[in-house]
């Protein structure tokens, strides 16, 4: 996940920063230093990328298009 992507998600989901520090267990500082370009622990970054898939968001690599988020989509059971 890049400090873009972590932007593009928390407005896909309307989380402020607070909100995402919460979900993700991390300090609101670790976020902005995040989405500020700053670099941090290859585990830090997982837990943020995690509290976004929980809230159903799917990360899409680059592959010539640009990388993005977008909605996970509803499995058949939902």
């Amino acid at each position: 996940m890049s400090p873009i992507q972590c932007r593009m998600a928390r407005t896909a989901l309307n989380f402020s920063v607070l909100d995402l520090a919460r979900a993700a267990e991390v300090s609101s500082n670790t976020v902005v230093r995040f989405e500020r370009g700053e670099a941090l622990k290859a585990a830090t970054v997982e837990r943020l990328q995690a509290a976004f898939e929980a809230a159903g968001i799917d990360f899409i690599p680059e592959n010539g298009g640009g990388a993005g988020v977008r909605f996970r989509k509803p499995s058949a059971s939902e």
